[in-house]
């Protein structure tokens, strides 16, 4: 039997620095104390900065040497968005890793201050954008990664592209399934823009599987699973976040990932386990919806990439 990846296998991080959205808290916050225990200078990239600095007490608290910084982000605020990656450029000119793991489970439809609805606006427009605003620095880096971060929901996801944004009849779970496929779309769109621009930057995907967080907190089912109480009954169907969190990191330090590649828990339906390579579905490596998502992502946020100017070496 293969041996289960587990944080040993983390290789040193240190002159490294890494970005991670949502990281406050759930995966993010256990994404990043990994990396501040292996050396990395981490940015947590947050939209409540009282929070972050929550977080950013309790990771020095376990790792007192490590260089943990702060970013305010909003991804469902296309002015905060640009505000944040002009901050990055400013205090942070190199960057090795992003992490794209915020995301949001919208209960009731709501709209953003920019008119669009709050859970496509946060786990894709704002991933799209900031990505694109911040990938000059990337490239910059030889060896670089951006890791977009889905979920097994993906396989339930459909892509309206007549009615992206629920316009006629919202539900939350089938918007979070879509923003969630979305996401790898656009992570795979990217390598493949990445990798024709000879860049020496990839983009991989990762998914976490279901992890004993708070998110989606408010649904009556996720509250019922993550009870305490049934611990012993749920867990073949959760585990702990910084199990979960492994999927991320590997994709994000592991020396034989390519371009392309999705990683997630190896057990029962991918639900639990430590991190490999698995697949996604059909729908996600259709090219002409990656690239339609692309075109109406360029549209809607403003945002291009700057892959033109790039040659093969």
């Amino acid at each position: 039997m293969a041996t289960r990846w587990t944080e040993r296998d983390v290789p040193d991080q240190s002159g490294r620095t890494v970005v991670i959205t949502g990281a406050n808290s759930g995966l993010g916050y256990e994404t990043a104390r990994i990396f501040a225990r292996h050396g990395a200078e981490v940015v947590l990239a947050c939209r409540d900065l009282r929070k972050a600095g929550e977080a950013r007490t309790r990771i020095l608290a376990e790792s007192r040497s490590a260089a943990v910084h702060l970013l305010q982000l909003d991804l469902a605020s296309q002015n905060s968005v640009r505000q944040a990656a002009e901050r990055l450029d400013r205090d942070h000119p190199r960057v090795d890793l992003l992490i794209n793991n915020a995301g949001a489970l919208i209960r009731r439809r709501d709209t953003t201050e920019d008119g669009f609805e709050r859970t496509f606006a946060t786990n894709h427009l704002g991933a799209f954008a900031f990505t694109g605003l911040i990938l000059p620095r990337l490239l910059e880096r030889p060896g670089s990664r951006v890791v977009t971060v889905s979920s097994v929901g993906h396989r339930r996801g459909v892509m309206q592209f007549d009615d992206l944004q629920f316009a006629r009849g919202y539900h939350s779970n089938r918007a979070y399934f879509q923003s969630k496929l979305a996401n790898l779309l656009f992570a795979y769109e990217l390598q493949r823009r990445l990798a024709a621009a000879g860049a020496a930057t990839i983009s991989v995907a990762a998914h976490h599987g279901n992890a004993r967080t708070a998110f989606g907190g408010d649904q009556l089912p996720i509250r019922v699973v993550t009870d305490p109480r049934l611990r012993l009954f749920t867990s073949w169907l959760l585990q702990d976040p910084e199990t979960s969190a492994l999927a991320l990191v590997r994709a994000a330090v592991e020396p034989g990932v390519t371009g392309g590649e999705y990683y997630g828990p190896d057990g029962r339906n991918e639900w639990t386990g430590h991190p490999i390579r698995v697949e996604s579905i059909p729908a996600s490596y259709d090219l002409a919806a990656q690239q339609r998502l692309w075109k109406v992502s360029e549209q809607l946020t403003g945002v291009t990439y700057p892959l033109g100017r790039l040659t093969r070496t």
